[in-house]
């Protein structure tokens, strides 16, 4: 194993991990709510209290438009997808039921559920981290 010094990026790594939790603690902090993508998304699709929508579509407005706002500082970087439609498709579904079984996602858990030193978070991120493990060595050595 080697290391892609060209691509090793600590301190913008970490400037970034900086930007996410404080943006995770304020947004805690001012609305008292998780930033979890996944119910964030989830609570748009199927509302449940009146009122609740405008903050849920600013919120992912800025997930998508985000990376236009960066690209007027600084170019956007390469991304290289090495699947297929049908792989990404079958992952994406994969994910979303993940992320229904282990009430919530990566975000949720990793982000704002360590940071409150949740129990269930805890748990939740180490099962999300092992099934990557098994996921990219089943892929890899076993189907190939």
């Amino acid at each position: 194993m080697t290391i892609d010094w060209a691509n090793f990026t600590p301190w913008s790594s970490l400037a970034g991990g900086i930007v996410i939790g404080l943006a995770t603690a304020m947004f805690l902090l001012f609305n008292g709510r998780i930033a979890g993508i996944s119910g964030i998304l989830g609570g748009l699709l199927q509302p449940i209290k009146k009122g609740d929508i405008g903050w849920r579509v600013a919120f992912i407005t800025g997930l998508i438009f985000s990376p236009i706002a960066f690209s007027v500082g600084a170019p956007l970087p390469e991304v290289q997808i090495d699947a297929g439609a049908a792989s990404l498709i079958m992952a994406g579904l994969l994910v979303g039921i993940g992320t229904r079984y282990g009430s919530g996602c990566t975000s949720g858990h990793g982000v704002c559920g360590l940071s409150r030193l949740s129990p269930r978070s805890m748990v939740a991120t180490a099962l999300f981290i092992l099934a990557g493990f098994v996921t990219v060595f089943i892929t890899r050595h076993l189907i190939g």
